[in-house]
Formats: C-alpha cells, sequence, structure tokens
C-alpha cells in the first residue's frame, strides 16, 4: 500500500506443476474434482521444499485468507496438531478469513467468515490495517483474485512434474497480469521458487 494510506497487501502461497496444476499437490484424496487422479504429485519433494517456504514466506506475520474447501482440509489436521509442529503452531495463531457462503460452523480458532460478495469483501480486508493476507492453496478462490485483481504478490514453487490435467493456476483468468521477479531460488530437489510482484505495486 501507499506510504501514509492504511491497508495490507495480499499474496498468494501456491504450489504448482511444471505444466501449471495447482490441483492436490500433497494426497491423492486432497481434490479428485474432475476424476484427477494425480494427487500428492509434491510428496516426493515436501521436506526440503516445506523448509524454503518457512523460511521465505511463513517467517513474517501474517493472516490467512482461505477457501472454503482449503479451510475444510486445514483446520482438522492443524488444530489438532501438537506445539512440535511449527507450521501448525503459524496457523493456528493467525487469524483466518474463510470465503464461504455455505459453512455455518468454522471451529477452527480465530476463524472468520466472508460472505456474500467475497472479490468486495477482500477488497474492505485490504483496505484495513493488519499484517499481510496470504492465501494458501484455495484454487476457487485465487480465481476471483484474479480477476478482480486483488493479488499483489504471488508466490509460486514449481515442481518439476508434468501431470497434463487438472485445475491450473491461470486457467480461468484472461486479463492479462505484468509481474516484476522479486527473488527467485532452486531446491536442490529441482523445485523452482519464483516470488513476483504485480507491476506497480511498490515492494516491501
Amino acid at each position: 500500500m501507499m506510504e501514509g494510506i492504511p491497508g495490507r497487501e495480499l499474496a498468494i502461497l501456491t504450489f504448482v506443476t511444471l505444466d501449471g496444476v495447482m490441483q492436490a499437490p500433497a494426497q491423492p484424496e486432497e481434490d479428485v474434482s474432475g476424476d484427477f487422479r494425480h494427487g500428492g504429485w509434491a510428496m516426493p519433494y515436501w521436506d526440503e521444499v516445506m523448509a524454503q517456504v518457512k523460511e521465505e514466506a511463513m517467517a513474517e506475520p501474517y493472516d490467512l485468507l482461505l477457501g472454503r474447501k482449503t479451510y475444510e482440509l486445514f483446520a482438522p489436521h492443524f488444530s489438532q496438531a501438537g506445539d512440535d509442529n511449527s507450521e501448525a503452531v503459524v496457523l493456528n495463531k493467525a487469524t483466518k478469513y474463510v470465503a464461504t457462503n455455505s459453512l455455518k460452523d468454522l471451529d477452527w480458532n480465530n476463524s472468520i467468515p466472508i460472505t456474500g460478495d467475497i472479490a468486495a469483501g477482500v477488497a474492505r480486508l485490504k483496505a484495513q490495517a493488519g499484517p499481510l493476507l496470504q492465501v494458501h492453496g484455495s484454487w476457487q478462490l485465487i480465481q476471483t483474485l484474479l480477476a478482480n485483481n486483488l493479488i499483489d504478490e504471488f508466490r509460486l514453487w514449481t515442481f518439476p512434474v508434468v501431470v497434463g490435467s487438472g485445475k491450473r493456476l491461470f486457467g480461468q483468468n484472461r486479463a492479462r497480469h505484468d509481474l516484476t521477479l522479486a527473488r527467485s531460488r532452486a531446491a536442490s530437489n529441482g523445485v523452482v521458487m519464483a516470488i513476483y510482484r504485480r507491476e506497480g505495486a511498490p515492494r516491501s
């Protein structure tokens, strides 16, 4: 945000295959919609990548912004994890905004629903003072954010895997987005981190 104007930025943190698919990176049963049969494609690379993610994208305070399906996946897993799980500690403490018009009970602590016009709700959040809003997963929500030009930073980890079909990060996007590479880094297992800023957005 511009100096002197209250507000905060929004970043997406996304794992993608070399052919742009972000569907079900962690578990085979994570998201089988569209008869997707390649779930868990990121797991052989997981440990080294997550160490890098924690260093590059989870070290500074942030609030979570999640779609309904990702919330339903994350909530039971992380809410029941112990304090020896550093990722769970961060996520459990964070305020979690959930884009949903169907979930009635948000049992994970510090969870707040965004209902109605999701794009307008996120825009209002961005206009408030507070820490970075960071989206994890949440394919459908990301499509809404892209369509409404609400993403300031793209935090992408590209895996040396080709799956051929599935939900693509930019699958429904029709607009042009000019981005600037802020930093990049390759892991020894072939996964490449690239963090892009939307052109015109000030660098942090």
